[in-house]
């Protein structure tokens, strides 16, 4: 396979006073970023992604280990940046990196950018996002029409920096003459849902000088709430004649010869790097202060930077007070003696804990899970800790949603413990999770 045809753009879009996203193109290597964090974090992180593919694959392993190489690298070095810059905290980004072979194409993915195939007129997503909402699609709790409108769509559960470590998803999928694939933010797709995309993307074989902006444009149309970078690359066979250029000889050309492939437009990094582009807007921002602000407050997080983070407990060291030991270093030991009272008085502190356990039974309360993120959750029992560590309570069901998601005039019903049957319970945990609250 070699690449017959590809163009590639990013657009501020029309509620964004800055653009986080950053993409590379240098065939056969496609990569897309999407930053967040503010306060330019987000486009000094997806700048980072990017920028770690400059020098292309390594040597020896497959292209999908080579992928997944250059992403946990990337991802160590914005976690550190995070952590030593006080201005940086918080950043990450997305990435999905698409790398065309002899007869495939392999996508390496973490986050919710994503790319599609187009073969024989039909449009397949090939990524899966890491995201709240596609957990409950994949448990069947929504459909992925109703996901791409879920106001809890924007919560991804998996992103470059907020974690030292990342799970990067890959694959290879075989490569057919005339596949057209399509990689981009979501800047595009959570703007243009699959039923208005498609139509777009299987019309016929249209130069992707014309399609491209076409795609950009239907996102601005529905609003351009977001940032919207968009790659597109077409492949052809290889001639069988032997004196015909391999498919990465369209990208691997000599440094005076790289305007032809440099297909963005904008203000290249600080060192130009070769197919790396930092988007830089034309012009005033058209986007007003407000405007910034709202998105702002309901923008991309990644769950890591909103869950709090629990201290653990190193095993080496033991989990409770340590013994008193005598002057000999024997641990000394003490007498206890239960008279006939304190036996009768512990039996009936046990009978009325006893009743107290056989009461918690019949009533569930919605709550807060604080060791999973502040997730929503379904408890059984009565919402009270008692001394000694007892709780009367726990947890049945846990939700796919947080209580930073839910509606902030909504989120009283969900710390309020309010007694209820578990049906009722139940389904105010759905209605979150479907997003019907409001």
């Amino acid at each position: 396979m070699r690449i017959a045809e590809q163009w590639a753009d990013s657009n501020l879009g029309l509620q964004r006073q800055g653009n986080e996203d950053n993409y590379f193109v240098r065939a056969p290597l496609f990569v897309v970023a999407d930053g967040m964090g503010g306060a330019q974090s987000g486009e000094v992180a997806s700048e980072m992604a990017v920028a770690a593919f400059d020098r292309g694959l390594p040597d020896g392993p497959s292209p999908a280990e080579g992928l997944v190489a250059i992403i946990e690298n990337a991802n160590r070095s914005i976690h550190e940046r995070s952590r030593t810059e006080q201005q940086r905290a918080g950043m990450g980004t997305t990435v999905t990196a698409a790398y065309v072979g002899e007869d495939s194409v392999t996508v390496a993915h973490v986050g919710d950018s994503r790319c599609y195939l187009v073969r024989d007129g039909e449009l397949t997503q090939l990524t899966d996002d890491h995201s709240l909402v596609w957990e409950l699609v994949k448990r069947g709790k929504l459909t992925e029409e109703q996901a791409e409108s879920h106001p809890q769509r924007s919560v991804i559960t998996r992103a470059l920096g907020p974690e030292p470590s990342v799970q990067v998803d890959v694959q290879e999928y075989g490569a057919r003459g005339g596949d057209l694939f399509l990689v981009c933010s979501d800047g595009l797709t959570s703007m243009v849902q699959k039923a208005k995309l498609e139509p777009l993307l299987t019309n016929g074989s249209r130069p992707l000088d014309e399609l491209g902006p076409e795609l950009i444009a239907a996102a601005n149309a529905a609003g351009g709430r977001d940032n919207i970078t968009v790659i597109l690359f077409r492949l052809e066979e290889v001639p069988a004649s032997g004196g015909d250029r391999p498919a990465a000889e369209d990208g691997a050309r000599s440094d005076d010869d790289t305007h032809e492939y440099a297909t963005f437009t904008g203000e290249a990094v600080t060192e130009p790097r070769q197919g790396v582009s930092r988007p830089q807007e034309e012009g005033p921002s058209r986007a007003s202060d407000a405007q910034e602000a709202e998105y702002r407050a309901s923008a991309t997080v990644a769950l890591a930077a909103v869950r709090p983070r629990a201290q653990p407990i190193e095993e080496s060291q033991p989990h409770g007070p340590p013994p008193a030991d005598g002057p000999d270093g024997r641990r000394r030991r003490r007498r206890r003696l239960l008279s006939p009272g304190r036996v009768l008085f512990l039996g009936a502190v046990v009978g009325v804990l006893l009743a107290l356990w056989l009461a918690t039974r019949e009533v569930y309360f919605v709550g807060i899970d604080e060791q999973r993120g502040n997730v929503v959750t379904v408890y059984q029992g009565l919402p009270y800790d008692l001394p000694l560590g007892v709780k009367l309570y726990s947890p049945v069901a846990h939700s796919g949603v947080t209580l930073e998601t839910v509606p902030p005039a909504r989120r009283k019903a969900f710390t309020d413990h309010k007694l209820r049957q578990r049906k009722d319970a139940e389904s105010l945990v759905l209605a979150a999770e479907q997003g019907r609250l409001q």
